[in-house]
């Protein structure tokens, strides 16, 4: 093959952005020509090694930008250190059926338990079949609905977070905030209720969600309007942090 034929391919596959074309057309020429492949199967397994890269870099794309705090993987649970409650139900949670139902997902329970890390790898195998995921800690939504208000473009931050299909609300229930932030955050969950799911992980049981609004009647409303439907996950437990900590101090001793 002449040097001038290989510029011009790489120049057209770079201009129709086929990377796996220009990266294996040569090695797959040579195969074709080793095993008398004809030109149309030469031709059908250069698209599908170009199909089969863009399914991974859509994955890939989709995972970073949920904008996770770190990469944890349901096959990096350790099963025995889950709450029975989420031992039970981690089959059924893996199917990803609530998202396609549009129905929320409670993770509830004292800290150190792994709601985080289930809700991230619940999350990380729902990007890898094509749903658009987010991540976000609802002290961090807040501010961003704050800013948007100020920006008076709410609208344009309220519709892209309607069309997500998997919001993972992350530290619900560790600081408080004033009414009007309480009266924000319950608008813009109201969003998605019964149309899109929603993670939301708390250490605090719902009889103490009024130490986080400060209003009686807004926890209420937000608690009926996010657990209808919902399928909650006991979350309490022993702390599995606090058991990697003894075992890291057992092997320094």
């Amino acid at each position: 093959m002449s040097q001038q034929l290989i510029q011009s391919i790489e120049y057209y596959t770079r201009q129709l952005r086929l990377p796996a074309f220009r990266n294996e057309y040569q090695k797959k020429a040579q195969v074709a020509a080793e095993q008398n492949h004809s030109y149309e199967q030469y031709l059908h397994d250069l698209m599908e090694i170009e199909q089969q890269q863009r399914i991974i870099r859509r994955k890939q794309e989709r995972i970073k930008r949920a904008n996770f705090p770190y990469l944890k993987y349901l096959n990096d649970l350790v099963i025995d250190d889950l709450p029975k409650s989420a031992q039970d139900k981690l089959t059924m949670l893996a199917r990803l059926d609530f998202i396609q139902d549009g129905r929320n997902l409670i993770l509830a329970g004292n800290p150190g338990t792994g709601k985080t890390h289930l809700a991230i790898g619940l999350a990380i195998k729902a990007c890898t079949e094509d749903f658009k995921v987010m991540f976000t800690s609802i002290p961090r939504l807040i501010t961003q609905i704050r800013e948007a208000r100020s920006a008076r473009n709410l609208a344009t931050l309220e519709n892209r977070f309607t069309k997500y299909d998997l919001v993972i609300c992350d530290e619900f229930g560790y600081i408080s905030f004033d009414k009007e932030a309480a009266e924000m955050l319950f608008t813009h969950l109201s969003l998605r209720t019964g149309l899109k799911s929603t993670i939301i992980t708390t250490n605090l049981g719902f009889d103490r969600w009024n130490e986080i609004f400060g209003d009686e009647v807004l926890t209420a409303a937000m608690v009926d309007r996010i657990t209808h439907k919902a399928i909650m996950v006991d979350m309490n437990g022993k702390s599995f942090r606090v058991k990697e900590t003894k075992l890291q101090v057992m092997q320094n001793k």
